[in-house]
């Protein structure tokens, strides 16, 4: 029984591992989809920002302004985004493809540039993100014992505490001040909300921009956390799967969350599996992306998805 307690904590803490880099960029793209700009790009967004913050954390040896740097990163192709879309009113999701190539052909340049390779230096263990409970279980038996279940399931990285905290304060922004529901009338009734004196233009840009500051956020928790440097493949369907997550919680933070641990669950599954398993690593590694599409085949029809979403507003003259 203890052993199957364990298990389970281990499977948790994984969940607590993965979870953080999804809801980052889903809370992004729920700021992005709510004003009504279709951003594709997460992706791009995430890749740009996981190698921000390797980078930033090697040149500064502090993780938290790594982290920020990765914000600052996602941010600025989150500008470009805004600037194609809102703007120049190109198409959206063509707009957002051509972030997801930008980003990670621009992050590999630069790898060239500063280590002569695609892939960057290991951060040290010690400048990665802190784990703030970490020894705090120190029981020398039952759950409270080290290694014990709550040690599994909350001795996890800074980043995961953070992005279940943004989630609260998110939900606040949206549905409790005037910004908020600026936002969503913006996402809704773009024409109305001119009318009433909301700058739409100003509000789009500023979610946009938003929404990649967030995937950067995602990126930079994968590679100062999960992993301890950028390589190409470190973000590969993330952002995508974070996508699906805002389409399955309803384009609500709270339901994006409750995606977001979904899937970080089934990869805490996938890793639990993976370990001695005879059933190949290939086939295991399919069952986050498995869920993904039965999860969008099966709930994408109920999503109420703002009705002025991928539409390029043109101010009435």
């Amino acid at each position: 029984m203890n052993e199957i307690i364990k298990d389970f904590g281990l499977i948790l803490n994984t969940t607590l591992m993965y979870t953080p880099p999804l809801l980052f960029a889903a809370l992004g793209s729920v700021f992005s989809e709510r004003s009504g700009v279709v951003n594709i790009g997460i992706e791009g967004m995430m890749t740009i920002g996981a190698f921000a913050g390797v980078v930033g954390t090697l040149f500064t040896s502090n993780p938290w302004l790594g982290f920020l740097i990765a914000g600052l990163a996602g941010g600025i192709f989150g500008l470009l985004h805004a600037f194609a879309t809102i703007t120049c009113k190109a198409d959206q999701t063509i707009s957002g493809t051509a972030i997801n190539f930008l980003a990670p052909g621009f992050a590999i340049f630069l790898c060239r540039v500063l280590y002569d390779s695609t892939e960057t230096h290991s951060v040290e263990l010690s400048d990665k993100m802190p784990r703030f409970l970490n020894g705090l279980f120190q029981g020398s038996s039952g759950i409270f014992r080290k290694g014990g279940f709550l040690d599994n399931v909350f001795n996890t990285y800074a980043t995961a505490y953070l992005a279940f905290i943004l989630v609260a304060v998110v939900w606040f922004v949206f549905y409790k001040t005037k910004f908020g529901l600026r936002i969503r009338a913006v996402g809704e009734h773009p024409k109305a909300a001119d009318t009433l004196g909301i700058n739409v233009i100003r509000i789009r840009y500023i979610c946009v921009i938003l929404s990649g500051v967030l995937a950067g956020f995602g990126g930079a928790s994968v590679t100062l956390a999960t992993v301890s440097q950028y390589r190409p493949s470190v973000i590969t369907g993330q952002g995508f799967i974070a996508i699906a997550a805002v389409i399955f919680g309803k384009f609500k933070p709270q339901g994006a969350m409750l995606a977001c641990i979904l899937f970080g669950f089934c990869n805490g599954i996938k890793v639990f599996v993976g370990s001695g398993s005879v059933v190949s690593p290939h086939l295991i590694s399919m069952i986050p992306y498995v869920v993904t599409i039965v999860v969008l085949i099966l709930f994408v029809g109920k999503s109420h998805v703002p009705a002025a979403n991928g539409k390029p507003y043109e101010k009435s003259r």
